[in-house]
């Protein structure tokens, strides 16, 4: 049985006019612009989180410019002394005051050479690495954690945020 009397949700409202800033917008206008914008977030958004790995890595590392300079630092810390306190007195990187860390990252979101040795597969949690020479200078980086990697959080990063 045919349905007689079918209505839009809009009927009754075709002839209600809404100033929006000095100009007239029909409801049917404007829900228009709203299935719009949300067509746009939701390409912007498929956009912008396609190619992620879901990887993320947290490091720390000691920027130097003289690599000659870098490995005393080094040999600092192979010699027992704490990584966030050589970081602290050597590094030239304002995140040397907290320790080298740099927080948590993506993936592309350091230059190529510092990321190839933050996410290579054979990288461990917690091991010193370098020196990594960049057009920053040279690095000796430790990863604390990784996910998407399936790593653990290193003692190293623990027993710096305990400091701080």
């Amino acid at each position: 049985m045919p349905v007689q009397n079918e209505t839009s949700f809009l009927d009754g409202y075709q002839d209600m006019v809404i100033q929006i800033a000095g100009v007239e917008v029909t409801p049917a206008v404007m829900l228009a612009c709203i299935v719009a914008v949300v067509c746009i977030c939701s390409v912007l958004l498929v956009a912008h989180t396609s190619g992620r790995s879901g990887k993320t890595c947290s490091a720390r590392h000691i920027l130097m410019a003289n690599e000659q300079d870098l490995l005393k630092a080094k040999s600092r810390i192979d010699g027992g002394e704490d990584f966030c306190k050589v970081a602290k007195e050597c590094s030239t990187c304002p995140s040397g005051q907290s320790g080298g860390s740099l927080g948590c990252f993506t993936p592309g979101s350091m230059v190529p050479a510092f990321d190839r040795v933050c996410f290579a597969p054979d990288t461990e949690v917690g091991k010193l690495y370098g020196p990594i020479q960049t057009h920053f200078g040279y690095h000796l980086i430790i990863v604390d954690e990784r996910s998407g990697c399936e790593m653990d959080v290193g003692e190293g990063a623990k027993n710096c945020l305990k400091e701080e």
